[in-house]
């Protein structure tokens, strides 16, 4: 894994003023409950996607880590040759787009490649998802925004079952509470007619500022408007290689770097036993869990 340049962020965003990063990488450094490995990069992210405030950044990154600590499902055990991982990988393509749209906007992509829902595990593919978000970040550095592009094509009623209704809310939670980004667009392509059940499951858990940004397409020419045709795979009438293609480029990374990812993984959680005052728990995150069930789709 290398780090992006920080000389180049700076360069690339004169507003921000490197001493004020370094003021927020000493207060990080001083949390007994954090690493001390936690780099100017990625504290960088952090006082990005909170418009350089302080005291947001501050609250934002620990509750990023705090999630990352106790999101189990999501962010622990980042080891790429477990078989879970492995059979996210077969099951989905997730793949982060060379290029950017007119306004500077980076994009992902995902979409479904085995069909069998019973190969289809949403904590798994969103455990990949984040990895493959995270590596990328890493590398890529700071950017003006993000935008996120799901694809529907072959989705079933199956699949949509397989979400429990608690893990969508606690991804949507750590979308829109703690991933250290500043999410432009997030996009539904190729919609499917029970689009509805799907919205069932997200609408209860985001707030207004994701519903601004959430767009759903069932003509690609719209999506275009939003995303440049010449920058998406060309199953998509792009001019990048298949998505499928493009998504083993990425996984090789990810397999790689496997040390690093596991490292990284170490490096973005709490140690609650240290954290000043009360300890926190999922529960201070999400609430009661109680006994939330799989959405009804008879």
């Amino acid at each position: 894994m290398k780090e992006a340049n920080l000389e180049d962020q700076y360069a690339s965003f004169p507003e921000i003023k490197r001493p004020e990063v370094l003021k927020f990488l000493d207060w990080i450094h001083a949390q007994p409950h954090i690493s001390d490995r936690f780099s100017e990069g990625e504290a960088l992210h952090f006082f990005h996607a909170c418009r350089y405030s302080m005291e947001v950044a501050k609250q934002v990154l620990d509750t990023n880590l705090t999630a990352r600590t106790h999101l189990e499902e999501f962010f622990v055990n980042l080891d790429c040759e477990r078989p879970e991982i492995r059979r996210a990988m077969r099951t989905v393509s997730i793949v982060p787009l060379p290029g950017a749209t007119p306004e500077g906007y980076r994009v992902i992509l995902a979409k479904l490649d085995d069909l069998n829902t019973s190969n289809y595990n949403f904590a798994d593919v969103m455990k990949l998802y984040c990895m493959v978000f995270d590596f990328w970040m890493y590398e890529d550095g700071i950017q003006p925004g993000h935008v996120i592009v799901i694809d529907l094509k072959n989705t079933s009623l199956g699949h949509v079952a397989r979400i429990g209704l608690l893990q969508m809310k606690k991804f949507l939670y750590y979308l829109q509470e703690a991933a250290a980004i500043r999410l432009i667009g997030f996009h539904f392509i190729n919609i499917v007619p029970f689009m509805d059940k799907i919205l069932a499951l997200m609408n209860p858990f985001m707030k207004k500022e994701l519903t601004t940004v959430l767009h759903m397409h069932s003509d690609l020419k719209e999506f275009y408007k939003f995303v440049p045709q010449e920058m998406l795979p060309k199953e998509y009438g792009g001019q990048l290689e298949e998505a499928n293609v493009a998504k083993e480029i990425y996984y090789k990374k990810l397999l790689d770097n496997r040390k690093e990812m596991m490292e990284f993984e170490t490096r973005h959680q709490v140690n609650e036993k240290l954290r000043p005052g009360k300890a926190k728990n999922a529960s201070d995150l999400f609430g009661i869990e109680g006994n939330f069930k799989k959405l009804d789709i008879d």
